[in-house]
């Protein structure tokens, strides 16, 4: 942005004294050339820089995922009888979806309850044994060893009633399994197995993604995730720094946006990909994006802490590199090499080349040289302004470029007229 004003407007500074020169055909005089070189001083914005806390306003690529969406699988095996769904609708977490053969498990389960039963009609008789055996003995009507026979049939007898409770229970979750319901609320998916086929207890249903709340996982370069650690402080809580999610219209419009929470910021970086990998949830009570978009989420509350910055308007490029315009006692402006860092909005972290005090021009540089006497105009702090103000400068100059062009291309007479003449 800053190349295309500054070039843009001393080019058009050039296009216009051209064309003025083709359509009157003179010099300037050589009086009017020395009056233009002895210019008043040039009121321009300057502050005297210091460290600040700068806000970042960064984006980063993320896929849209269903934290909670479920791939129903069959459990049992048997022939699917029927579906009570429509593909695509929304299901409420306990809806029953499918039906497998519930009367074949049924009936396994009432021959549990009777094998339950059996072994415990054998328990009571193998109980009472027990106790006549043990007066008896005290009678010394029986021996040690017929007593201890009984104990023993009376715990295998045990043994048989908790082994057909453990049978029938399992019966009962496979007549359960038999009818599978939804285990969360959610849109349904198209049916991978229609009625009538046979199903074991591997294959996949159907899928069912909730579309409220929705998750986003992203990666943070390791320097943004060190930042946010350091603004969070000790307690880490990442639920008060909110996020934005911008989801691209389908047809390249803006599309939507919707607010969230980051509610996890990881604890270690990555060493392949250098960055940190962090989550933020989204309400989406209306449907309006889905998993499986391409988005860009916006971590509000970034920032970049005690940095030297300026308006990145005030950054020209000069033959050493980047420059920006500092005044020296005389209020002259004299050229600063300097070291750029990040762009934060309308700002331009500054990592070397100025230092704490420097009174730096922060206005539009347009037209400055070294050497040049400058009138100091007070700066309000406010990046966009300066920035939204050069841009408005630059439209009129170029409106004025236009109109110049036309009156020019008006006053020369055609091919025609010079071949009369």
């Amino acid at each position: 942005m800053k190349r295309v004003i500054h070039s843009g407007r001393a080019s058009l500074v050039t296009l216009i004294a051209a064309l003025a020169l083709t359509a009157c055909g003179q010099e300037q005089p050589q009086e009017q050339q020395s009056q233009q070189q002895e210019t008043p001083p040039h009121p321009v914005e300057v502050t005297e820089i210091a460290r600040q806390d700068i806000p970042l306003d960064k984006s980063y690529p993320s896929l849209l995922r269903s934290d909670s969406e479920v791939t129903l699988v069959a459990r049992v095996n048997g022939f699917l009888e029927e579906r009570h769904f429509e593909p695509g609708q929304m299901v409420e977490q306990g809806d029953q979806l499918y039906t497998i053969e519930p009367d074949l498990y049924q009936a396994t389960v009432n021959q549990r309850e009777a094998d339950l039963q059996s072994a415990r009609a054998e328990l009571a008789r193998a109980q009472r044994d027990a106790q006549r055996f043990e007066q008896m003995l005290s009678q010394n009507s029986v021996s040690r060893q017929q007593y201890d026979q009984a104990l023993a049939d009376q715990r295998v007898a045990q043994a048989n009633v908790a082994q057909a409770e453990a049978a029938l229970t399992s019966a009962n979750l496979d007549l359960g399994y038999s009818n599978v319901t939804a285990p969360v609320s959610g849109m349904i998916s198209l049916s991978q197995i229609n009625v009538g086929n046979l199903v074991n207890s591997r294959t996949e249903l159907a899928t069912i993604t909730p579309l409220d709340p929705l998750e986003v996982r992203f990666q943070l370069p390791q320097r943004d995730a060190f930042e946010l650690r350091r603004q969070l402080g000790n307690e880490g809580d990442a639920s008060q720094i909110t996020a934005r999610l911008r989801v691209p219209g389908v047809d390249g419009s803006e599309g939507s946006e919707l607010e969230g929470r980051l509610d996890f910021l990881g604890s270690r970086v990555d060493t392949g990909t250098s960055t940190v990998q962090a989550s933020a949830t989204f309400a989406n009570p209306d449907g309006e994006v889905l998993p499986g978009q391409f988005v860009r989420v916006r971590i509000e509350g970034l920032k970049r802490f005690d940095v030297l910055a300026v308006p990145e308007i005030a950054v020209t490029q000069g033959l050493m590199g980047p420059q920006v315009y500092v005044l020296d006692d005389e209020n002259k402006a004299r050229e600063r090499t300097v070291q750029l860092g990040e762009v934060a909005g309308p700002w331009q972290i500054i990592r070397g080349g100025l230092e704490p005090g420097d009174r730096v021009v922060v206005g539009d540089p347009a037209g400055l040289e070294a050497g040049v006497l400058i009138d100091p105009q007070p700066f309000e702090g406010n990046a966009s302004d300066v920035v939204e103000e050069a841009e408005q400068e630059q439209a009129q100059e170029e409106a004025q470029a236009a109109e110049a062009m036309q009156e020019a291309g008006g006053a020369q007479p055609a091919e025609g007229e010079e071949g009369a003449q």
